[in-house]
């Protein structure tokens, strides 16, 4: 039994990671100077670690929204595929049984 083929990566699919880590990156570094962590503070302090720790995270769980952001998406196109291709003669069916 053969396994289908994971899709090809799109440009889409690229644009979106990008926004979404950029994004979720920037909400990391807003909230941390907030916060008060300096990510751009002279030395390594506890401060300046924090503030690095904040713009990981953020980055992180944008990249991880986009993608499953894009995921929802490719299964709502694929259940419109899968619709459209149903035959109409189930549709009679469907309302004959009502």
């Amino acid at each position: 039994m053969t396994q289908p083929t994971p899709p090809t990566p799109s440009l889409i699919d690229g644009v979106a990671d990008a926004i979404g880590f950029v994004g979720g990156a920037l909400a990391g570094f807003w909230l941390g100077q907030l916060a008060g962590f300096d990510i751009f503070a002279p030395g390594y302090g506890t401060s300046a670690l924090l503030g690095i720790a904040l713009v990981g995270l953020g980055g992180g769980l944008g990249l991880h929204a986009a993608r499953r952001w894009q995921q929802q998406r490719r299964l709502k196109l694929q259940e419109a595929a899968a619709a459209a291709q149903a035959p109409a003669s189930n549709n009679k069916k469907k309302k004959n049984n009502k």
